[in-house]
């Protein structure tokens, strides 16, 4: 049975970052799509988007992807004007935001390129102002929930937003400033009871790519080296369901053994 909010429209989820589908934007979509949630599906693969949307369709959800080029300001907007068309508001609900992608540059400084420098701007600054604008445009508009707020904005983030190291000028410097862009919206927005939300993943994720990676089974079987995507997922339904009196801005996953 789908969620259905007080005002009889069902709810919808709109998720950035979904790769091959195997990491923890596509975990995260099918985590809001078993509580009820409606998905919109943003990314870069369209085979991938495809397969997910058909996934969670054959699981008895509804969601639809929408590809983007690159994500620019303008693209990012397209979407959602795609998306509003596929989940008119007269029928459903947005209540959830998660921005998902990134772009890793993992270099030596003198290594870095100046693409290196605009691709990690681009996915780290440019494109999660723009999908954070369209957000709360959308959460502006709703009525407080059961949990006392219009809604909730989820930035999944890296150990670097806090602390740079060798190799990872780039990707820090990125991360940074997405840290600092959801603690403004975080107080801004808070006293309209928005939700903001920022996600430090402290280790690695056992993904496809990690696993390529490492070739090392011993790891990919180990759940106290290494972070489940579904795991995520499930903190950040977590945080959906906070109610207004206590509400997380910030917090890290770290699997067990992790050495930090």
């Amino acid at each position: 049975m789908s969620t259905v909010a007080a005002s009889n429209r069902t709810l919808l989820a709109v998720i950035a970052g979904i790769g091959n589908g195997a990491g923890t934007g596509a975990a995260s979509a099918r985590m809001f799509a078993q509580q009820g949630y409606s998905i919109a599906l943003i990314g870069r693969n369209q085979a991938s988007l495809d397969r997910l949307a058909e996934e969670i369709k054959t699981s008895g959800g509804n969601a639809a992807g929408f590809r983007v080029d690159v994500y620019s300001a303008e693209t990012v907007s397209q979407a959602f004007t795609n998306i509003r068309t596929h989940f008119p508001s007269a029928s459903y609900d947005l209540r959830v935001g998660i921005f998902n992608a990134t772009h890793l540059v993992w270099k030596p400084f003198l290594e870095v390129t100046p693409e290196d420098v605009d691709k990690s701007v681009e996915l780290n600054i440019t494109a999660p102002f723009a999908f954070s604008r369209e957000i709360i445009v959308e959460l502006k508009k709703n009525d407080l929930n059961a949990e006392g707020k219009r809604g909730t904005l989820i930035f999944t983030s890296a150990t670097a937003s806090i602390r740079g190291n060798i190799m990872t000028s780039a990707f820090a410097a990125g991360h940074a400033a997405k840290r600092s862009l959801s603690q403004s919206l975080a107080k801004e927005f808070g006293k309209d009871n928005i939700q903001v939300s920022h996600a430090i993943i402290d280790g690695a994720i056992n993904t496809d790519l990690q696993r390529g990676r490492r070739n090392d089974p011993a790891w990919e079987e180990n759940p106290d080296v290494r972070l489940n995507p579904e795991s995520i997922a499930s903190a950040y339904l977590y945080l959906v369901k906070q109610d207004r009196s206590a509400w997380t801005w910030e917090f890290d996953l770290r699997p067990a053994h992790e050495k930090w």
